[in-house]
């Protein structure tokens, strides 16, 4: 399979990956969330060549994640501001910072804290149930066949498996 294919499989990740899958996606999504809207902010502070910055933009607009909103007339500059179906990604990021902390921190501990603004602690973000409240491990979840799931793509897997 090629990796312009993986965005059309029944797979909620493969379809995310397709979309945000690269370091620099990541990362400028990253920046977003620090508030950082401007190109020549985002450029600056990753160090991504202009080319490939406006590159991910452009995708990052296109699929909605990103708004591009002018902020100058004269001449017109425009800024990068997350949408809403942004703003759902925040959890994704919050989950690999969270994993980073853990496993690639090199002993210094995690280089951001959370702070909660609502009552002021730091703390560690998880995921948990909406329904009981209770943490949610994987080894307490079970995934099951929902009705996205495209017969063909559960065939074709059990067949490469074969």
């Amino acid at each position: 399979m090629k990796w312009s294919e993986v965005g059309g499989l029944s797979c909620s990740v493969a379809r995310t990956a397709s979309v945000i899958g690269d370091r620099w996606t990541i990362l400028i999504l990253r920046n977003a969330f620090l508030r950082i809207r401007r190109f020549e902010d985002f450029q600056s502070n990753l160090g991504i060549t202009r080319h490939l910055l406006a590159g991910r933009l452009k995708r990052l607009v296109e699929e909605g994640i990103l708004a591009r909103v002018p902020y100058q007339d004269a001449p017109p500059r425009y800024e990068y501001r997350l949408t809403a179906k942004g703003k759902m990604l925040y959890p994704v990021l919050i989950a690999m910072a969270t994993w980073g902390d853990a496993f690639m921190d090199g002993g210094h501990g995690a280089p951001v804290l959370y702070q909660h603004k609502l009552c002021g602690k730091i703390v560690k973000p998880q995921m948990t149930c909406p329904d009981c409240g209770e943490a949610m491990h994987a080894h307490e979840v079970t995934a099951l066949p929902g009705p996205g799931l495209k017969l063909a793509d559960a065939v074709g897997r059990r067949k490469r498996s074969a």
